[in-house]
């Protein structure tokens, strides 16, 4: 079919607005054209400053020393004042690697102390110390191993509630080391000077405990940052259902969270062992509190699905120079246990008001 005489098809390359005039920018009533898009504004370096991961929790760390320089000089700065903070953060610390794990997977564990208590105990009973350290090491790590092994499998297949699980095995580890020691303190033998001697050996004047700590918490970064196993723990804890569609099995993944934190809790008990020279059941009371405390506010969310092994450890520093600053000032332990609630306090409303914003 032939297009009918006296009708130009319009061409692609000249437009034609409604009324048949040309529709080009010198037309009148044309729109004006539009102007290049403006190079986006370069970050001012405070905002560049305030990416800076941690930034906070390390200017709270400079300002507790800054507080430690200026009231107790003399004190503070020592080398064997330092020595003493890494010290006693080596023992929650390992503790806070594991709960890092477990918080970070939408879990609590209440019974970090409780089971480090009973570890500490298995370890040093007659019967264990007779086996020499090694065995004493082994018992330790198996014990809380097998503590979180049954968290793990009360949460993830008899569906309990992470809370009630670990509340019962914080009561029951806890008097069930009280059974086994009689409510007594247990020495460690002589024989297994071993144990004693992670607390006393220094390598470059610094214990060997703390250098342990430090080798968790390198192995706790690596399996959460470089590994199938930490991606599948973000997953599990920031959406358990699209987790579970995406193939993980969210069930069996949690219970080796909880596995992984009595692992912790076990290596703890042997530090804790070394440091005190005992196994008792009143090891590690309250030392959930500094745990969950040191993971909160590290930026971890009680929520799950965002947190890091970095964030927590500055956290459980703060905690530990804070306590240290009391000691050292001669303030009341109550007043330690106020300050550090106001402490989590502020952490989880600053959390929740960090989550409200825009992003």
């Amino acid at each position: 079919m032939t297009e009918p005489q006296g009708r130009a098809p319009a061409s692609p390359a000249s437009p034609v607005d409604v009324a048949g005039s040309p529709a080009g920018p010198d037309a009148p009533g044309a729109a004006a054209p539009r102007s290049a898009p403006r190079p986006a504004a370069r970050p001012s370096p405070l905002s560049r400053l305030g990416e800076v991961p941690h930034l906070g929790l390390v200017a709270a760390l400079a300002l507790l020393a800054v507080v430690g320089l200026v009231t107790v000089p003399d004190t503070f700065a020592s080398a064997s004042n330092l020595v003493g903070i890494l010290s006693l953060a080596a023992t929650i610390g390992v503790i806070t690697v594991g709960a890092t794990f477990v918080i970070i997977g939408g879990g609590i564990d209440l019974s970090v102390g409780a089971v480090m208590a009973l570890a500490s105990v298995w370890a040093t009973t007659l019967a264990t110390q007779s086996y020499g350290p090694l065995i004493m090491i082994v018992c330790a790590v198996l014990v809380g191993a097998g503590a979180g092994l049954v968290n793990g499998l009360l949460i993830a297949y008899g569906r309990l509630v992470p809370f009630i699980a670990t509340l019962a095995m914080l009561v029951a580890a806890r008097g069930l080391a009280q059974r086994m020691s009689d409510r007594r303190t247990q020495l460690v033998q002589q024989g297994n000077q071993a144990i004693v001697d992670l607390s006393t050996t220094r390598v470059l004047g610094v214990p060997v405990l703390v250098y342990i700590f430090a080798v968790v918490v390198a192995a706790g970064w690596v399996l959460l940052n470089r590994t199938t196993f930490g991606r599948r723990t973000y997953a599990v804890g920031g959406n358990p259902e699209a987790a579970r569609l995406a193939g993980i099995d969210v069930r069996r993944h949690t219970m080796w969270l909880y596995a992984l934190s009595g692992l912790c809790c076990g290596i703890a008990a042997v530090l804790i062992m070394a440091r005190t020279t005992t196994g008792s059941s009143t090891h590690g009371d309250l030392y959930e509190l500094d745990a969950i405390a040191a993971v909160i506010i590290g930026g971890t969310l009680l929520t799950g699905g965002r947190g890091s092994i970095v964030g927590s450890i500055l956290g459980l520093l703060i905690f530990t120079v804070i306590t240290n600053l009391f000691i050292l000032n001669g303030l009341n332990t109550s007043d330690q246990l106020i300050a550090k609630g106001l402490i989590i306090v502020v952490a989880v409303l600053l959390q929740r008001r960090s989550l409200r914003s825009p992003t």
